[in-house]
């Protein structure tokens, strides 16, 4: 579960005031917005990357708000997926795993898991110059389910890619999702995006979270 809290965020000129909201526990939440309104800074507060001012942060129960990045226990995807290009896909999808100290041979049991999972067997020796939109973006979200995040938080992750490539991706996340169960918060531009994917729809609008109806 996600709990934003009357959340205030101050990131140079923008100020995010008083925001809460809810994500239940192994629920998927679609948040939407203008451009600019603080789609972004709200998963970065959630994920320690932006310092708050005000408010709380809980994550099943337990308040956040003032821990480091890597205590949150959050798979984070960023919207340029934000790939090293000195990896290859399979020193990415273990990198988590080797920063919190798992041996060599549950590394590599996890490793095929997720590229079994994420369709990415083929690749595990190509770097990321060598992969597709669809390819890079299934590396980033790997990486982020890598160590067994109770929480995954996505921003705009599909926008930079094809109609088609999109499909496979709508499929793969319901897939990803239905198998972990992880709690699932998803910025997006995309109305029909939410709608194929999100169990609940919510619009950030002039600092306010509201509950949006699905069919309009």
């Amino acid at each position: 579960m996600i709990a934003v809290e009357n959340l205030t965020v101050h990131a140079g000129a923008f100020h995010l005031e008083g925001a809460s909201f809810t994500v239940g526990a192994g629920e998927y939440v679609a948040l939407m917005g203008k451009t600019g309104s603080g789609k972004t800074t709200i998963l970065e507060a959630i994920c320690g990357l932006k310092p708050v001012q005000a408010g709380r942060v809980l994550l099943l129960g337990r308040d956040v708000t003032r821990l480091k990045p890597a205590d949150r226990g959050i798979g984070y995807v960023p919207q340029d997926a934000a790939l090293f290009p000195t990896l290859n896909v399979r020193d990415h999808l273990a990198f988590a795993l080797d920063l919190r100290g798992w041996d060599r041979d549950a590394i590599t049991r996890r490793v095929g898991e997720l590229s079994e999972m994420l369709g990415l067997r083929g690749l595990l020796y190509r770097r990321p110059h060598g992969l597709s939109g669809g390819e890079a973006q299934r590396v980033a979200l790997g990486r982020a389910l890598s160590f067994r995040p109770r929480v995954l938080l996505l921003d705009e992750p599909l926008a930079a890619l094809e109609d088609e490539t999109k499909a496979d991706m709508y499929t793969l996340l319901r897939s990803v999702q239905r198998l972990t169960g992880v709690t699932t918060l998803h910025v997006t531009h995309s109305l029909a995006e939410a709608r194929t994917l999100a169990d609940r729809i919510m619009l950030l609008t002039g600092g306010a979270v509201v509950e949006r109806p699905r069919e309009t």
